[in-house]
């Protein structure tokens, strides 16, 4: 059986902290889809993550020489966003060959069995070399960057040939051929605003009355847009996610709250996080200059806007206020008075004079938390997140 086999160990995931401390790259969202779903839809085909030898190793992980078989297997590294023309050329790739970037590094390799020298070793042979840049995920801002193409391109990629649910009369719409509402979603005394982008609202989900949205915007299953909502885009929210206030060019993976009123802007939010009533984050420095962002490797610049770059499980209390271009690490509940630090490290309590969060304590309060969405905190979930406990 063909299948695509994706890899980190080219992609400097320590780079996309914190959100790659609990994924693997490959299923980082941004547009609608997460980067692993782009590829299996694309191409038809089955995914499973290469071995890499660490924590994140869990139930879908396989090794190459193993798991071949008699077919063809597409090794791909975990950042890189597939395009219409990249997975053409990928599917013309003969045994052995690859395609690469204009730079000459590799980024989709076509193997079989004759390819396998041992389990560290693929031989390789004529590289294809791409004629455009390929879009690739580096660092976590490039996340809501990307998030304008990528939610056009999978746009396209799930409406072609498909037909909208009917957009209700009591709705005021921009350019409807550019809206697509999937089966049980409801959306009722809205205004979108399709002119400037694509808006894709999933199955089930619901967006409440007086809500604006202005695309590129999606919206994932069975999310809530809450009465009165503000949206710019390029917004997206995940699945089971609900959001209210005003959002502009964000992106939240899935089953986070950013419920009431306050402002997040060229953010990215991880899964199981919730925003507290008031909770506002700065995404420009008040004079102006590039906003720089704390990474392991040092601090970097992420350009004009940058607001706040959120892992798993975290939590703001009531009218926090995040700093421009905060980083908060996985699993924090963070408050205090003032502007919060700009890094926060993973499981800290609060934000002044921080404190480790207690890990039992924690895994408590995640299990709380995730039953409110009719979910349980998995053994793999637990392992990953008692790794990141005592390593970072």
């Amino acid at each position: 059986m063909n299948k695509l086999i994706f890899t980190e160990e080219f992609c400097q995931p320590e780079n996309l902290h914190p959100f790659t401390l609990t994924r693997q790259i490959q299923d980082i969202r941004v547009g609608i889809l997460t980067i692993r779903e782009k590829w299996e839809r694309m191409t038809g085909l089955p995914s499973y993550d290469k071995k890499e030898d660490d924590y994140k190793d869990l139930e879908r992980s396989v090794n190459i020489d193993e798991a071949i078989g008699e077919g063809v297997c597409f090794m791909i590294h975990g950042n890189v966003l597939p395009s219409r023309r990249l997975v053409k050329a990928v599917m013309k790739l003969k045994d052995g060959e690859f395609t690469a970037t204009p730079s000459g590094n590799g980024v989709v390799y076509r193997i079989t069995k004759n390819e396998i020298i041992d389990r560290y070793k693929i031989k390789v042979g004529q590289a294809v070399t791409l004629k455009e840049p390929v879009k690739q995920i580096q660092y976590p801002w490039d996340i809501f960057q990307l998030n304008d193409w990528a939610i056009r391109q999978d746009f396209e990629l799930l409406t072609r040939g498909r037909k909208s649910q009917s957009i209700s009369k009591t709705n005021r719409v921009i350019k409807p051929g550019q809206v697509f509402i999937e089966k049980g979603a409801r959306v009722e005394h809205c205004i979108i605003n399709a002119a400037t982008g694509p808006v894709y609202i999933g199955k089930n989900a619901e967006v409440m009355e007086g809500c604006i949205i202005r695309g590129p915007f999606a919206m994932g299953e069975a999310g809530c847009l809450k009465m009165g909502a503000k949206v710019y885009g390029a917004t997206t929210l995940g699945p089971y996610c609900v959001a209210g206030g005003e959002i502009k060019n964000s992106v939240l993976f899935g089953c986070s709250n950013k419920a009431h009123d306050g402002y997040l802007g060229d953010s990215v939010i991880g899964e199981w996080c919730n925003l507290g009533a008031g909770t506002t984050n700065s995404n420009m420095k008040n004079n102006a200059s590039d906003v720089r962002i704390w990474t392991p490797q040092g601090e970097m610049n992420a350009g004009k806007k940058c607001g706040m770059l959120m892992g798993d499980f975290c939590r703001t209390a009531v009218n926090t206020a995040v700093n421009t271009g905060t980083v908060i690490g996985v699993c924090c509940n963070v408050f205090g008075s003032g502007l919060t630090p700009k890094y926060i490290p993973s499981f800290s309590w609060g934000s002044d004079g921080l404190q480790r969060y207690d890990f039992e304590k924690a895994l408590l309060d995640i299990a709380d938390w995730k039953k409110l969405k009719n979910q349980v905190l998995s053994e793999d979930e637990r392992s990953v997140l008692k790794y990141v406990f005592d390593k970072f």
